[in-house]
């Protein structure tokens, strides 16, 4: 009797996989499609639209998954799963462009999300943002580079060590810190962004603040990026200022509630769904307010109002919010996630680098960290 092996395939890289088997080498990257499996959760469906959805789907040989009391019609709304691989799912998008009851915009939304069905690279391609914190109450180095002098060498630290971004704040937001007035966040970034523009320091800076009015003197000064944690919650202005700038980056996270009481007991009932439609009104805000979306960047925000189990669920889910169609952002260095609250700066990189190591591997566009240097060194390993 003839004994058969049998191996689960995790490689990204399908192509090669098929190629490897002497699949035509010619067509491998049109055949890929037929193994590239894609489950979609499609909010706030009729259950007509519902009913037809499913309908489409079992055509191709495809699913939907709805509520159970969709085909009774005895339910109003209900989500979907629609679960499919790409070549299916492009068959389903043009059934669907056909269809009525507004089923024609879906279609389109499939095949807008289909044009970048890779949403994540098999090659790393990760940008390091580096972290300098000119604050005297940051959870991880508050105080250490207040003065300009060690702000200055450290900034030039994190470019050696190969950061692609420096992300400088002026005002912590760990859990409980108060806010900070612009005119005091402003005493401490103006210095060292003249001191970057003065030294032709050429490297991209983000400037990590809520306040719209720190915003606009930041990028007068050559700021290229703005990180509001609060994603425009905390100031109804900021969109507005980003806007006048097109070549300004906004990175738009989500926290649930401010950061003097983020961590008291926060609650979700999805938590993966309710960031993701949070997120995406956000992006929807500031495409409104004209700002392009080729220069948003979204974080999850790991810690701002999440638990321990919580962040770890956004690590591990990450790429549901690529669905979004923005380049992604996550911040895990040195936070109380780790759960090592005494142990050194060097002990907490190390865990650090471990959690973005699944990161790096799965090609998210932005990492946050304090140590760039084993970060870049762990990239070049992956690479």
């Amino acid at each position: 009797m003839h004994d058969f092996l049998l191996k689960k395939i995790y490689n990204k890289d399908l192509e090669k996989e098929l190629i490897d088997i002497g699949y035509d080498e010619s067509y491998a990257f049109k055949g890929k499609e037929k193994f590239e499996y894609i489950n979609l959760k499609i909010f706030d469906i009729t259950s007509t639209q519902g009913n037809i959805i499913k309908q489409c789907a079992l055509s191709v040989g495809a699913d939907c998954a709805t509520n159970k009391q969709v085909i009774t019609g005895k339910i109003d709304i209900s989500d979907c799963i629609l679960g499919a691989n790409i070549s299916q799912l492009k068959i389903i998008a043009q059934k669907l462009k056909l269809q009525p009851f507004g089923l024609k915009i879906l279609g389109q939304k499939l095949e807008e999300l289909l044009k970048n069905s890779s949403v994540v690279s098999c090659k790393p391609n990760t940008k390091l943002v580096g972290i300098l914190n000119v604050t005297k109450d940051s959870f991880s180095d508050g105080g250490k580079y207040y003065d300009i002098q060690a702000a200055t060498e450290h900034l030039h630290k994190l470019i050696s060590d190969g950061a692609d971004v420096i992300d400088i704040g002026a005002e912590s937001t760990k859990p409980g810190a108060k806010e900070v007035s612009a005119e005091e966040q402003l005493k401490k970034l103006i210095p060292i962004l003249e001191y970057i523009k003065e030294n032709g320091i050429n490297i991209p800076v983000s400037i990590d603040t809520r306040n719209s009015e720190v915003a606009q003197k930041c990028i007068e000064l050559g700021a290229s990026f703005i990180n509001d944690v609060s994603g425009f919650d905390y100031d109804n202005k900021m969109a507005d200022v980003i806007a006048k700038y097109p070549d300004v980056k906004i990175i738009v996270q989500h926290s649930k509630g401010t950061p003097d009481v983020m961590q008291n007991s926060p609650q979700y009932d999805n938590l993966m769904d309710e960031i993701y439609k949070s997120l995406k009104n956000k992006v929807d805000f500031a495409i409104s307010k004209g700002i392009k979306k080729d220069n948003i960047i979204i974080d999850a925000g790991i810690g701002f109002g999440k638990t321990r189990e919580q962040n770890f669920e956004i690590i591990h889910r990450w790429k549901e919010f690529k669905t979004i169609g923005c380049p992604v952002m996550l911040g895990v260095s040195r936070k109380s996630l780790l759960n090592i609250p005494d142990a050194s700066n060097e002990e907490k990189d190390l865990y650090t680098l471990s959690l973005n190591s699944i990161l790096l591997n799965d090609g998210i566009d932005y990492i946050r960290v304090h140590n760039v240097k084993i970060h870049k060194k762990l990239q070049e390993i992956l690479l």
